[in-house]
């Protein structure tokens, strides 16, 4: 492991428990190098994370981390940045905890355009509970719910985000570990709610199931698949069909909900001070 990754673990924490050929440390390491890359001090940064394979990447990383109860760690990471407007706070999710369970706080993030940095690892499946289909289990895949195929429709998050009000969404692949990192620096320098979507393997929960199960055949599915957006774009239907984008998919700039709580606790403090009324 180079040394610029491996100074940002916690010492004694490795061997990781997630299983060979997973995705997920491969994401991590995109993370590690953007952090790197940005020049932050472990103490600006909090990472927060809920229940799954992905959020168990808080256990192991030397940073300001949470790990919450399942579903509510963007809600943790609100009160984090709310408290802490000076932190850098990143949360890393999972199916479950980004569009299940935690739907609902995904939503109203988005909407409050809160300056939070979002990792999703999508992996199609509930890997760490025993394969069971989630929200963004591609419709008719095998899982341990659903043997002979998921008859529900997969949800597009990115899409969901995007219209409810974050302003920076995009998508990568384990595959495309470079462009993971790219992306997470302009995730930061968003103002406001930044939101990224990775495509990633799971060979033990997903891919035995479906096929192919080698974790190398999985990543070359992806780097396949995957079509940047600008190009994407511009494919004729029958070409794009069975395709994904890749990279930056939305932009908007929009009132950073952490500036517009600090300026009405600001408010409210001088109304105090001038016996109830606001001078403003």
């Amino acid at each position: 492991m180079p040394d610029v990754i491996k100074e940002y673990f916690r010492p004694g924490s490795l061997p990781h428990m997630w299983c060979p050929g997973c995705g997920t440390g491969i994401v991590l390491q995109s993370f590690l190098r953007a952090i790197h890359h940005l020049g932050y001090r472990r103490d600006d940064v909090a990472v927060v994370g809920g229940i799954g394979c992905s959020a168990r990447a808080v256990s192991y990383i030397d940073f300001n981390t949470v790990h919450t109860t399942h579903g509510r760690a963007l809600a943790f990471a609100t009160g984090i940045k709310l408290a802490k407007p000076d932190l850098q706070v990143f949360v890393i999710m999972g199916d479950g905890d980004a569009a299940a369970i935690g739907g609902n706080h995904l939503i109203h993030s988005a909407r409050r355009n809160i300056d939070l940095n979002v990792l999703v690892i999508n992996n199609s499946v509930y890997g760490m509970t025993g394969g069971q289909c989630s929200p963004l289990t591609p419709t008719g895949s095998r899982t341990a719910t659903s043997p002979y195929g998921s008859l529900e429709r997969q949800l597009n998050i990115v899409n969901l985000v995007a219209a409810a009000g974050g302003t920076f969404v995009a998508r990568s692949t384990a595959y495309h570990a470079k462009l993971t990192g790219e992306l997470i620096e302009q995730g930061v320098a968003n103002k406001g709610f930044s939101f990224i979507e990775v495509i990633s393997q799971c060979p033990t929960g997903f891919g035995r199931k479906n096929g192919p199960s080698d974790p190398a055949a999985m990543l070359q599915w992806q780097k396949d698949k995957a079509v940047m957006a600008e190009k994407y774009g511009k494919l004729p239907e029958e070409e794009a069909k069975g395709k994904f984008p890749i990279g930056v998919l939305f932009r908007d700039e929009a009132p950073d909900y952490t500036d517009i709580y600090l300026g009405m606790s600001s408010r409210a403090g001088r109304g105090k001070e001038s016996g109830g009324k606001d001078n403003d």
